[in-house]
């Protein structure tokens, strides 16, 4: 166990809800800093540590192989949030003005927080990369400047669901008079999906059934009691933490069958399944385009971080699915800097600079492989217009033992999604008097 785990195992440094990262010395004037909102604790940690480790663990690598990006040291310093809104906007107060050009962006991995954040960023001038989560109205950047839901929005994943199970039951007329429930997280996140369900279910004629879950979710009883009662013909589960792997198990428990079950990509880890035992077999879930399994860049994980002692993960979660959701959070991120660089100078980058690396954020599939990243990730571009960059996704299932994937790409429907995004994006400007950006005059 390295130096970093013992220390972050302290009561201490635990009660405290910080701690420094990445790097031993203070922030000098050359580095860049980068924080992290996490949750190590509460319910919602199985599924927030491996994330977190790997965000972390991909700074360190390039700390310790790189030096930086283009030579200028991360600094990276964690926050907990427990999950709760409350306690992430308070970390984001206390961390947005540390090193010397403040913070370069931040990732709250809660879309409660990235609601509440949205409110603070334009201010303060410094981006949110909310990856598969957050607003699904934030992908138009004429409007959310400040937002980039990188990789897929929940409005995609909701029509890529519905793809995937028009196709296994023989095209999307089959869907008309089906019925489909939507199990979901009563927060923010859990109700993102239900505008583009309610469009879907009236294109295609199925039935939507919407079930709230209160959290954390642990109890879920009178939930599949009402299941069983109305037989909906597929369930979506938008879960987090322990309620997913308790929705595996409450299925199995009235012997819903679990293949026709499909959660998005945040209910779709090793977390969600384990637990529930026998019962996760044949559970079925989005990716957000990756899985588990290890990338060309783990060998350099290996060698700067694993067999140096700096990584924070457990040997089981290496390799699996949040893990590797980790150490993409963190190559897009510092990706988008070193875009910025390109453009500003190999210096610390501001948060404005940085939005503007994310904004012009072009991974082609050879930089792509250059990363080490080939397999886990397709090309991405993002654009003005266009603050998530791609619409693709795939659909991976338990067996029992590890997640195997089942479909082939892919990409969500703009002709359903596009219309939903610039009506809510235009309400939302009227709502708060944001004139929305002219893209053509933007270089």
């Amino acid at each position: 166990m390295g130096l970093r785990r013992l220390a972050l195992l302290g009561a201490a440094l635990v009660s405290a809800g910080m701690v420094a990262v990445g790097t031993a010395e203070a922030q000098g004037q050359n580095e860049q800093f980068i924080p992290g909102l996490v949750y190590r604790t509460g319910a919602y940690a199985p599924n927030g540590i491996p994330f977190a480790d790997g965000v972390a663990d991909y700074i360190a690598m390039l700390n310790a192989r790189d030096g930086g990006i283009n030579g200028v040291k991360i600094s990276f310093e964690e926050c907990e949030t427990g999950y709760a809104t409350d306690r992430g906007v308070e970390c984001y107060e206390r961390l947005k003005n540390k090193g010397p050009t403040g913070a370069a962006y931040f990732s709250p991995l809660s879309t409660g927080i990235t609601f509440a954040l949205t409110e603070k960023a334009p201010g303060d001038k410094i981006p949110l990369i909310t990856m598969g989560y957050g607003r699904a109205d934030s992908r138009d950047g004429q409007v959310f400047t400040w937002n980039f839901p990188l990789l897929g929005t929940y409005w995609t994943a909701a029509d890529v669901a519905i793809q995937h199970v028009a196709k296994e039951l023989g095209g999307f007329d089959k869907l008309k008079g089906k019925k489909i429930a939507l199990l979901y997280h009563d927060s923010p996140y859990g109700k993102e999906p239900i505008a583009a369900l309610e469009v879907l279910s009236k294109k295609y004629g199925f039935e939507f059934l919407p079930i709230p879950v209160p959290a954390p979710g642990s109890e879920q009883k009178s939930q599949w009691l009402q299941i069983r009662q109305q037989r909906p013909d597929y369930v979506l589960l938008w879960g987090w933490g322990v309620m997913n792997s308790a929705a595996v198990t409450e299925a199995g428990n009235v012997n819903y069958p679990r293949d026709k079950m499909i959660g998005v990509w945040w209910s779709g880890a090793e977390p969600d399944v384990i637990p529930a035992g026998e019962k996760g077999a044949g559970y079925k879930a989005l990716m957000l385009q990756h899985t588990s399994g290890k990338a060309p860049v783990y060998a350099d994980l290996e060698k700067y971080v694993y067999s140096q002692g700096k990584s924070l993960a457990k040997p089981d979660e290496i390799g699996a699915v949040l893990y590797n959701r980790g150490l993409i959070n963190s190559m897009l991120g510092t990706e988008a800097i070193r875009t910025a660089m390109a453009k500003f100078g190999n210096k610390p980058m501001t948060g404005e600079q940085v939005r503007w690396g994310i904004e012009n954020l072009n991974l082609t599939a050879e930089r792509i492989k250059q990363l080490g990243f080939e397999g886990m990730i397709g090309p991405l571009k993002v654009s003005c217009t266009d603050h998530e960059g791609t619409r693709l996704s795939r659909v991976h299932q338990w067996d029992g033992k590890q997640w195997k994937v089942i479909s082939d790409w892919y990409t969500g429907d703009d002709t359903i999604i596009e219309p939903l995004v610039k009506a809510t994006a235009a309400k939302y400007a009227a709502e708060k008097k944001i004139t929305p950006r002219d893209c053509s005059k933007e270089n």
